[in-house]
């Protein structure tokens, strides 16, 4: 079996999760669920042994092979880090939702339909090596986290979340879907690895800036980068299980891993380095500046994933400077950020467990309300306490190895003598220092304010208790994740880190074991990290301590300055404006619409013609002008004459008929005899057919137009009888391909037994074709039937447009 059907393997199982859901009541269904992360994850750990020794396995399906769309699952060290994070940290997460989403009072059977297809989703995304089916996937996470983060939405703020968070990342998407277009009109191919294989070619095409931004676009909105991450906070709304899910392994890592994959493309780009680096470090201050103005503890993690992902990101940007230089510190910086992204996730998803176990056991998430639970919750406790003291950098936590990296990376770029580094490079490590300054003060906000000081139990909701232990057992293997990393890291580097590394540096490593890092927890006093470390000790407590002084200082920003009221604004005006807009062309008139559709269909024709040369007349291929044929002309014009300026409904009818019987006479001039019956008989039946619902119809009246709606009605009726012309004469002139008609009079009679050929074609080659025409004809004619018999029986006005 390819495997490259395995990640489809999570939406396949969804199909029997309500069957599960409504026939096994005893039983929880995340049980069953949680069968799929985990075989997963035992699967495509199978491939790490490949991986570290710099291989790697691709599988193919074919979707749309003429236009070369293929799914594919591309294992190698960067996507086989991402899979293992999206299914062990998803069988966590399950786990959890086991013991935290009730059976009786929760829709189960939606909750992990919307589980699977995003899980799905996620695997789609980081193991496709085509840029179309990597665009299908990514959208199919803005839509399943959409129903995941609106699964309770019988809430105003879930619905809101909810749409909030799809309308950025789909605009995000859309942005990235149009860099991937102008990489495939460079490149010739969606293939990833064959772009990476041409970046050199690429950078000097007029294209790459601009689908160098696009594609930043899209990781930058999904990623909750600045200014785009206001939809996280809101999309804490969700349950905590997706919470967890979707901002420790999933959602905000996928414009992580776009950064990554595609910096092999644009790595050589100063414009990448200085938007991947300075975005990131503006998102990294900006998060952990806020993180400490919030008072949900959801608000909390979730300002502080935006300045753990701002982080990350700026370490990819300034890992893309080992393009330009040999200087080990900037591969150092690379490797850093893959670091983080792993350590993130292990203490991140325990805090947000964590987070849903308090709201769980106290009925709130108000830090004002909270205080003191160590002594009733010292489980939860001790998780807490080890998941943010590795956020805050502090050993002996994964948290601070990478913390660390990070700092040293950051001072680094001050040196870096290119692209105006060596100018502006000094604000690097200053704002990443005070960011981290303010990382280390909300790390301490969030434990020490929720389980320190004094006991607000009679605040609580709910008579605060410890968690059972299966809600505990997921943030705990976390916790101790956390711990393990620390003590072992090189093992970690040398297994997953160092083979993503080499994805992320193709061109600069021969093999995994070629990055030459290794991760020591001490570097001696003389490290640059070490001191930055402990100023961000010293200043983050003091901050900390003094917390009630100038927390009053984020109130100086009114909120309708700020960029949610922006949004809100942009929603509220967008919305005002597109019904004017709409007021002012939907008049619920047809022939209003009519004229948009003619309008459009002639000018569009008209200027293909022109723009792609196409209009070329033949006149030795027309047959000759005779008398009989002008004075045929003559009536066809003078009866469509009547239909325009008739006043009667009975006139313009007969009119019609006369144009019909015209055009059947040429027919008859031209010695075509079938089409000339064919035509006859279908002008008469239509005359027929008017006549016998004619005493139905409204009489003719005017619609009030006024003389400038009138010559607009003649411009595009003149333009559209031009096109029609223009069209027919280029038509006849030029003729790319032969003829189909000498093989109906090659066929008609061998092999249809037929004389007369036109009812041939109707009946034998059409013949499908021609039942289906009579059957829409016959459901629209019941359909306005219905309309006119309803119309009289309420007897309204007798406006046809009404």
């Amino acid at each position: 079996m390819e495997f490259v059907l395995l990640i489809f393997l999570p939406v396949i199982f969804a199909l029997f999760v309500p069957l599960a859901y409504k026939r096994i009541k005893g039983i929880h269904t995340g049980w069953f669920v949680l069968l799929v992360p985990l075989v997963l994850f035992g699967y495509y750990a199978g491939f790490l042994p490949l991986v570290m020794d710099g291989g790697h396995a691709i599988s193919e399906l074919q979707w749309i092979p003429s236009l070369g769309i293929v799914f594919t699952s591309y294992i190698d060290g960067l996507s086989l880090l991402f899979t293992l994070l999206i299914t062990g940290i998803g069988s966590l997460v399950v786990l959890y939702s086991v013991f935290y989403m009730d059976s009786k009072k929760e829709n189960l059977g939606s909750f992990y339909v919307y589980l699977l297809i995003f899980m799905t989703a996620m695997l789609g995304v980081v193991q496709s090596d085509n840029t179309m089916t990597l665009y299908l996937f990514w959208e199919l996470t803005s839509i399943s986290s959409f129903l995941l983060i609106g699964f309770w939405y019988t809430k105003d703020k879930s619905r809101f979340g909810a749409l909030k968070s799809m309308m950025i990342t789909v605009f995000g998407g859309l942005m990235m879907l149009g860099g991937f277009i102008l990489l495939n009109i460079m490149g010739g191919t969606f293939s990833i690895r064959e772009l990476i294989a041409q970046a050199p070619e690429l950078a000097n095409q007029p294209y790459f800036m601009l689908a160098l931004v696009l594609i930043l676009l899209g990781a930058f909105t999904k990623s909750a980068q600045f200014p785009f991450y206001i939809w996280l906070p809101d999309a804490m709304e969700a349950p905590t299980p997706v919470s967890a899910y979707l901002h420790s392994a999933t959602m905000v890592k996928a414009g992580i891993y776009l950064v990554a994959r595609f910096t092999p493309i644009f790595g050589s780009s100063s414009v990448w380095i200085w938007l991947v680096t300075g975005i990131g470090l503006l998102t990294l201050f900006w998060g952990s500046f806020f993180a400490v103005k919030q008072t949900d503890l959801k608000a909390i993690l979730a300002f502080s994933t935006v300045s753990q992902l701002g982080l990350i990101m700026s370490l990819l940007g300034a890992g893309a400077i080992s393009y330009h230089t040999t200087a080990a510190i900037f591969s150092f910086a690379t490797y850093a950020a893959i670091f983080h992204l792993i350590n993130h996730a292990t203490f991140k998803g325990g805090l947000f467990m964590i987070a849903g176990i308090i709201d769980h056991e106290t009925g709130t998430r108000d830090i004002r309300k909270l205080g003191g639970l160590m002594s009733i919750m010292p489980i939860s406790f001790t998780v807490a306490l080890i998941g943010s003291l590795s956020m805050a950098g502090l050993p002996p936590f994964n948290g601070f190895l990478s913390k660390e990296m990070f700092l040293e990376s950051m001072a680094a770029l001050q040196h870096f003598e290119l692209y105006n580094f060596d100018t502006w490079g000094i604000l690097f490590p200053i704002v990443a220092w005070i960011a981290s300054v303010f990382t280390f003060t909300y790390s301490l906000y969030f434990v020490l304010k929720t389980f320190i000081g004094q006991k607000k139990f009679e605040q609580l909701p709910k008579q605060p208790h410890e968690a059972p232990i299966g809600m505990l057992a997921a943030p705990m293997i976390l916790a101790s994740l956390v711990i393990i990393i620390f003590f072992i890291p090189n093992l970690v580097g040398k297994w997953i880190i160092k083979p993503a590394v080499m994805a992320v540096q193709p061109t600069l490593y021969a093999s995994p074991s070629a990055v030459d890092i290794h991760v020591k927890a001490w570097h001696g006093f003389g490290s640059v990290g070490l001191w930055l470390t402990v100023g961000v000790i010293v200043f983050g407590t003091l901050l900390y301590l003094t917390i009630p002084k100038w927390q009053p200082f984020y109130r100086i920003q009114p909120d309708r300055l700020s960029l949610n009221a922006g949004y809100d604004a942009l929603m509220r005006g967008s919305e005002r404006g597109m019904n004017r807009v709409s007021r002012l062309y939907m008049t619920g008139k047809i022939r209003t619409y009519l004229l948009y559709m003619f309008a459009f269909l002639s000018v569009s024709i008209i200027a293909v013609l022109f723009i792609k040369d196409a209009f070329i007349v033949d006149m030795n291929s027309f047959a000759a002008i005779t008398l009989y044929g002008v004075l045929n002309g003559l009536v066809l014009l003078l009866s469509v004459g009547f239909v325009v300026f008739a006043k009667s409904r009975l006139a313009a009818i007969i009119a019609l008929g006369g144009v019909g019987y015209s055009v059947a006479l040429f027919f008859v001039i031209f010695k075509a005899p079938d089409l000339a019956l064919t035509q006859l008989v279908i002008e008469t039946v239509s005359v027929a057919l008017f006549l016998l619902a004619f005493k139905h119809l409204p009489a003719l009246q005017t619609h009030g137009e006024t003389a400038s709606h009138k010559v607009v009605n003649l411009i595009v009726s003149l333009s559209v009888g031009v096109m029609v012309t223009l069209v027919a004469l280029s038509s006849h002139s030029q003729k790319l391909i032969p003829s189909i008609s000498q093989y109906y009079k090659d066929t008609v009679a061998t092999e249809a037994g037929g004389g007369n050929i036109v009812n041939v074609i109707l009946v034998d080659y059409r013949g499908f074709d021609t039942l289906f025409e009579i059957a829409v004809l016959a459901i629209a004619g019941i359909a306005v039937l219905g309309m006119i018999r309803l119309r009289v029986s309420r007897k309204e006005p007798t406006d046809e447009n009404k």
